[in-house]
């Protein structure tokens, strides 16, 4: 009895402080955000960047870009979303009043969404379901038949070219997708499509995965967007459509590149290797990837000449 008050009583004190520190965390977001909209002709989206609930301060870049367009239709659609605690979307989900469909492979993570209590405070849906560029356009229109959204948000470790090129239900004024930097700033390259593609079993390392930055702004110049940018950890690539995108940087295909901060490289028992960026391509130089440009396939160490 003492021992499951004791938990009781833990329980409120636990919610209680994390919905303190949850308002916290928003309202700092708010201010940072209401001081970076007053900004204009930033050289880098690294000038407005915060994290609340992205990974690495994509928040800050998302609400800087759509405090400098117009978006009469205030809904996203992003998928890779785990457990969707860590996410592009979610700060305008809470801050901003948003709506929108989040997708992911694991049951159980759409299943945490579904308990998580913005599910029923706010308007989200989630959906699970393993993306391929066959029936993501299913999925998206059997949420929604609206065509003009404010953001599309891709991060799927994998296939992320070959399914944003096969979206056609959408025409999103603002799209986030992941680049993979250890393929470079010049080759327009990614792996082959493959509908079963996973991250963790297509090469030990963890580092063979998505297309390299050129092949997302060869594809996003083909749909109509311009390039605005990466965030400095070079993560996330930025595209806003053509016909809004007048109040920011432009950038050609190379240019803006980032290598990713991120060292998360791991051996073959899986354990993680810390490699710099500069010794990753090395490690995946057998794998194979696509010229999204002519469809050709190269083996990595003969293409980068390893």
């Amino acid at each position: 009895m003492i021992v499951k008050t004791l938990k009781y009583y833990y329980r409120r004190f636990y919610n209680k402080f994390h919905y303190e520190s949850f308002k916290t965390l928003i309202l700092l977001g708010k201010i940072q955000a209401a001081n970076n909209a007053l900004k204009n002709n930033i050289s880098s989206l690294g000038e407005v960047e915060f994290q609340v609930f992205s990974q690495r301060g994509e928040d800050g870049i998302l609400q800087y870009i759509i405090s400098k367009i117009d978006i009469p239709n205030k809904v996203f659609v992003e998928f890779g979303v785990e457990t969707y605690t860590e996410s592009n979307t979610r700060f305008l989900l809470i801050n901003n009043n948003w709506s929108g469909l989040v997708i992911d492979g694991d049951k159980k993570n759409v299943e945490f969404i579904k308990k998580d209590f913005i599910y029923w405070k706010y308007d989200i849906t989630a959906y699970q379901s393993f993306i391929s560029k066959d029936n993501i356009n299913g999925l998206i229109r059997k949420f929604s038949s609206l065509e003009d959204i404010g953001i599309l948000s891709i991060d799927i470790d994998g296939n992320d070219y070959w399914v944003w090129e096969a979206i056609d239900s959408v025409k999103p004024r603002i799209v986030v997708c992941e680049y993979n930097s250890i393929f470079g700033p010049s080759e327009k390259i990614s792996i082959p499509y493959s509908e079963s593609f996973q991250r963790t079993a297509a090469h030990y390392s963890n580092l063979y995965f998505g297309a390299s930055l050129s092949a997302l702004c060869y594809l996003a110049e083909k749909k109509g967007y311009d390039f605005i940018g990466v965030g400095e950890a070079g993560v996330n690539a930025f595209f806003v459509r053509k016909d809004l995108s007048s109040p920011f940087k432009k950038y050609k295909i190379g240019d803006g590149f980032r290598p990713s901060a991120n060292r998360d490289s791991r051996d073959r028992k899986g354990k993680l290797t810390f490699l710099p960026h500069e010794k990753r391509l090395s490690e995946i130089k057998d794998m194979t990837v696509v010229d999204v440009t002519s469809g050709e396939s190269h083996v990595i160490k003969s293409l980068f000449r390893l």
